[in-house]
């Protein structure tokens, strides 16, 4: 596991052999974990109540390193 990013207390993940769809996973303040679709940010798991928003913001804001990172783990398969 690589953390890409942090911001905040929230922490973004990529694992290398990781399933698709390509995703990020990610660590939030109070220690709950949270899926990010990286094709159209979509949550694969429920963020936090009241947290979306700022979730949404940091997703984007990190995108391009949390994607440069999941096309290096999975190049094989692109």
């Amino acid at each position: 596991m690589t953390k890409v990013a942090e911001e905040d207390g929230y922490q973004f993940h990529v694992y290398p052999k990781d399933h698709p769809p390509p995703h990020v996973h990610v660590r939030c303040p109070d220690g709950k974990w949270v899926k990010i679709n990286l094709t159209d940010g979509s949550f694969m798991t429920p963020p936090p109540r009241g947290k979306e928003g700022k979730l949404r913001t940091l997703f984007r804001r990190f995108l391009e390193s949390i994607r440069e990172k999941w096309d290096e783990y999975h190049e094989e398969e692109i």
